[in-house]
């Protein structure tokens, strides 16, 4: 199966109960060419759907200025047709860099460099800022799974792209990269999980799972918090007003002000989300003396107009709950316009816990990078990616590469094991 940049390709049969010669493959330039109806259907038949893939998260990337040619991120989405039935589907971008994408490969990028080849443009199937695991590849078969990946690799090698990088799949994903010959790859997060075992009822029953210094430590953050006088005011999807989104933003382009760098989304990205997916957001607001000064914003998988900040598990009907308590929510976004010793850990772990307990929430996700969440009892979880590369001496060379870094990155989550901050027969993260 062939296909052409903006163009389709007649392909042979994929599945069985498929005519002969009516595969089409066709590269669209937007998320927006397709139906948002057709499109999240199709994912929401995949294994680990999750927000960041819906119609509508992508297409407020584009329209908000955040992922578009000017900041680096050229949107191609490779979509297998049958007629007119659309049977796979996934977002890929053009790259000029590696921003934005939380899994590295720059020094890859200086190796070619170092060697007179160009590594730029490559492509990601990923979500641009996104670093959240879930499906990318959306099919109705692991058949038609693996012709998508082949579909992209056959694109990406008639448009001499360097190299193909998908970023944060699931198990599916990482089957059908597998199969089409791409290289493996695991990267580190660190998760909290109320699913392992019993669920806990409340944030001390929580706490009581905890090895005795964890206990203590996060009592003490928590009571510096309490005792500088800030509380939280907690919103769920169509609780959270215009002006509470407005303050939220102001928080969120603090920090990156405060870095140095201009943040990665615009006011117009979460203008969008308010308007087409409020029911995904949670924000958490610390105020002191009845003024707001931080923010924390988590996204979450379930409907919260179901799960509302003032209406937790508890109350929730016998049907609703065992759907309820397979969902997830994922740390986002934070920032605050004044300093608290520990505000952080409350808002952006200690508040969204203890919100995901109330609400039977199964984990919560938080997001890339740092072992300090250990100590707050976010377990490392490994984030799979798979990346095809071009040239033969280079994918050889980074293969090799790989093997030492997955052997380094197992011991290093065996040491973290060793360091779990949970009591000793306690269920481990799931």
């Amino acid at each position: 199966m062939k296909s052409k940049q903006g163009g389709e390709a007649t392909g042979p049969r994929i599945d069985q109960g498929m005519a002969e010669n009516t595969i089409i493959t066709r590269v669209l330039t937007s998320v927006q060419q397709l139906d948002a109806q057709t499109w999240n259907a199709l994912l929401a038949s995949q294994t680990t759907p999750t927000p960041f893939m819906r119609h509508e998260y992508l297409a407020a990337m584009e329209c908000s200025g955040s992922a578009t040619p000017e900041t680096g991120w050229t949107a191609r989405i490779v979509t297998i047709w049958d007629g007119d039935e659309l049977l796979a589907a996934c977002p890929l971008y053009l790259k000029a860099h590696s921003y934005g994408e939380y899994v590295f490969d720059w020094a890859w990028a200086r190796a070619y460099e170092q060697h007179g080849q160009p590594y730029y443009p490559k492509a990601v199937l990923a979500v641009p800022f996104t670093p959240v695991p879930g499906s990318r590849l959306l099919a109705r078969s692991p058949l038609l799974r693996v012709a998508l990946v082949r579909a992209v690799q056959e694109w990406a090698a008639a448009m001499q792209l360097s190299s193909l990088h998908l970023l944060f799949g699931d198990a599916d994903d990482l089957a059908a990269c597998e199969q089409a010959g791409w290289m493996l790859r695991s990267g580190l997060q660190f998760h909290w999980s109320n699913s392992a075992g019993p669920a806990w009822q409340d944030f001390e029953g929580f706490l009581a799972s905890l090895n005795q210094d964890k206990r203590k430590k996060i009592r003490q953050e928590r009571r510096k918090v309490s005792e500088a006088g800030v509380s939280f005011r907690t919103l769920a999807g169509p609780e959270i007003s215009a002006a509470d989104w407005a303050f939220f933003y102001r928080c969120y382009e603090r920090t990156y002000l405060e870095h140095g760098n201009p943040p990665y989304l615009s006011p117009e990205f979460f203008a969008a989300m308010e308007r087409t997916m409020p029911e995904n957001w949670v924000m958490f607001i610390a105020e002191r003396e009845r003024q707001p000064i931080a923010c924390s914003l988590i996204a979450v998988s379930a409907d919260p107009a179901r799960v509302s900040a003032s209406k937790p598990a508890e109350t929730m009907t016998d049907q609703a709950l065992p759907a309820i308590k397979t969902r997830a929510a994922y740390g986002r976004y934070w920032g605050a316009l004044e300093r608290v010793d520990c505000l952080h850990f409350e808002a952006c772990y200690y508040q969204p816990i203890e919100w995901c307990i109330a609400h039977g929430f199964a984990s919560f996700e938080g997001g890339a990078q740092g072992e300090h969440k250990m100590a707050r009892a976010l377990l490392p979880v490994a984030t799979p990616s798979a990346h095809w590369v071009a040239h033969p001496a280079f994918a050889d060379a980074i293969a090799r590469f790989l093997d030492r870094e997955g052997a380094g990155m197992a011991g290093y989550v065996q040491e973290l094991q060793a360091h779990s901050p949970l009591r000793r027969g306690a269920p481990p993260a799931a």
